[in-house]
């Protein structure tokens, strides 16, 4: 009889045991797990923006391009921005930014001996990458540099003032750029903010009026009112503001023209 209660008490004891390995183990795989099910939407240009991380562009250009780095003997005294609209400054064409990432800068501009004086004078040169980055590469690059640009604008009058309001207020530091894909999000249901492209703002924009409330409200009935949503909603670290009390309503509808335009795609051969 003693006997048996042992082995009773044993087998209970290992199914205990082995239940709170299997939970150790399935605690620790989670992030890895959800990582690859709760994947962050690609695009080509999140994807350059990463590649540009990988590859030290920020070292030389600044905290996600915005320059400041400081470059003795050079003409500007620092390396020059990919934002703001900088690039226009340096750039006429999507080859010749091809050509900066491949060579260090365009045939024209390295068969000029001014221009080579004046390179070498610098402390900091623009490297060449052909030997590094694939084709592949080479076009996330130039469709992210160009999405950061501020180069690539509707045309439409409303659409226009809403790209301008949308830098004004910091939607690109957080949607990345021109809404390309999001910052990291801790504790919110992916994992990261989501950007005006593809399927996440299909899910979280079903029509106008959500567009209008998630600007203005910095959330949605039909999310925030889910017991679900909401409980990601409240726990995750950065929130949609609510940018009502900021806006007139004429800047509410730029903004949703702006988001309709890149959400139609009409860009995406200019910045080819």
């Amino acid at each position: 009889m003693r006997r048996r209660r042992r082995r009773v008490r044993g087998g209970v004891l290992v199914r205990i045991l082995l239940g709170l390995t299997l939970a150790e183990t399935a605690w620790l795989l989670y992030p890895t797990a959800r990582a690859r099910l709760l994947a962050v939407e690609d695009t080509s240009a999140t994807r350059g923006l990463r590649l540009a991380a990988t590859l030290g562009c920020f070292t030389c250009h600044g905290p996600a391009g915005s320059g400041g780095t400081h470059n003795p003997g050079s003409e500007e005294g620092s390396v020059p921005a990919f934002v703001e609209r900088t690039q226009m400054m340096y750039v006429k064409t999507t080859e010749d930014l091809r050509e900066y990432i491949l060579d260090g800068a365009p045939h024209a501009k390295r068969d000029d001996p001014d221009y080579r004086a004046k390179m070498e004078a610098a402390a900091l040169r623009m490297p060449a990458y052909r030997a590094v980055v694939t084709t592949e590469q080479l076009e996330d690059l130039v469709a992210y540099l160009r999405a950061t640009s501020g180069m690539v604008l509707p045309e439409e009058a409303k659409a226009a003032h809403g790209a301008e309001l949308a830098g004004d207020f910091g939607c690109f530091g957080c949607h990345g750029p021109m809404g390309s894909g999001g910052a990291p999000n801790p504790r919110s249901f992916k994992g990261y903010i989501p950007g005006f492209w593809g399927g996440d703002f299909d899910e979280l924009v079903r029509d106008d009026d959500e567009l209008q409330r998630w600007i203005e409200k910095g959330e949605i009935p039909r999310i925030a009112s889910h017991p679900i949503g909401n409980w990601f909603f409240s726990r995750q670290l950065i929130k949609m503001p609510a940018f009502e009390r900021f806006l007139a309503p004429e800047d509410t509808e730029a903004l949703m023209a702006y988001v309709r335009w890149v959400r139609a795609g009409a860009w995406r051969p200019l910045i080819r």
